[in-house]
């Protein structure tokens, strides 16, 4: 048995790993990233207590790390992993993807860098996958290599999502 808690300035936080591999190009880049390319990615997601503070359940936890993976790590295998993640305003990138059958991409929002994938994590993402949980996703980091990630932290209070859930595009005539 735990002993009670009392009132603490604690903020606690959990942060779950997560890999996928996907391919991208940055539009209107001035380097080798303006062509199509691929990463092995990986996401580092944190995740607090919705009310903030040392929130934990019953055993102790802010939420199961299972839990996390399964919601957020299902979201990236069925949209973005073995796929194209692509700016929706792309049309060269687009069709080249197309050709190839079979093929699978997403159109984000935005240019897809790093910094734009860790956004849209973040404010759409997370907050779609993470709702009925009583979480909220305060940071999200994209690594495109060992050395270099991108990230994306609330500097408030969650806001609504600044665009709406997409959708991966799956084309498979086999």
């Amino acid at each position: 048995m735990m002993p009670p808690r009392t009132a603490s300035s604690t903020s606690l936080a959990i942060v779950r790993r997560l890999r996928f591999c996907a391919g991208h190009r940055l539009l209107g880049h001035e380097g080798k990233c303006a062509c199509l390319h691929g990463h092995n990615y990986r996401v580092d997601v944190e995740v607090a207590a919705a009310g903030g503070g040392a929130d934990v359940d019953a055993v102790g936890r802010i939420v199961d790390f299972a839990i996390v993976k399964r919601r957020l790590l299902g979201w990236l295998d069925a949209h973005w992993d073995h796929g194209f993640v692509l700016f929706a305003d792309d049309a060269a990138a687009i069709a080249a993807v197309r050709l190839a059958t079979p093929t699978k991409y997403f159109l984000l929002p935005w240019n897809p860098s790093a910094e734009n994938m860790a956004r849209y994590l973040l404010e759409v993402v997370c907050p779609a996958v993470f709702a009925d949980l009583g979480v909220v996703a305060r940071q999200v980091t994209v690594w495109e290599t060992d050395d270099a990630c991108a990230v994306a932290a609330l500097a408030g209070p969650p806001a609504p999502p600044p665009v709406p859930l997409g959708a991966a595009v799956v084309i498979d005539p086999r």
